[in-house]
């Protein structure tokens, strides 16, 4: 089962972080919600960080502002995630540039859509 790390997951079930979780999660992914306050988001533990969960991820979707995400894809290129989905508000250039610097292969497309969801659906 592939593990993916949602950052900038939330608890507010009408935010796309929360879609995210919930569709990874139907869609057979081990869900890791990554935010810096939550102690877990629909039942899963969330993390601060990727960098706090102690197993491997296999790939990341963000849902953060491009200035978060700058710092954010130090810590996925750090934990060695090869795949970074940049969600539309996520998908700045720079953050692009950045991720592609590090050795990152960024997607820059909707996960949930990519994964073969709607996010209609939640």
């Amino acid at each position: 089962m592939p593990v993916v790390a949602i950052v900038g997951a939330s608890s507010d079930r009408r935010k796309f972080g929360n879609k995210a979780v919930r569709s990874f999660r139907q869609q057979g992914y081990t869900v890791v919600p990554v935010h810096p306050s939550a102690e877990e988001i629909e039942g899963e533990k969330a993390y601060a960080s990727v960098l706090d969960y102690p197993g491997p991820i296999d790939e990341v979707s963000l849902y953060v502002p491009a200035e978060i995400g700058m710092s954010v894809v130090e810590d996925i290129a750090q934990k060695g995630i090869p795949i970074v989905w940049l969600n539309p508000g996520a998908d700045e250039p720079q953050v692009v540039t950045k991720a592609q610097t590090l050795g990152l292969n960024p997607r820059v497309a909707c996960s949930i859509l990519g994964i073969g969801d709607s996010p209609v659906r939640y």
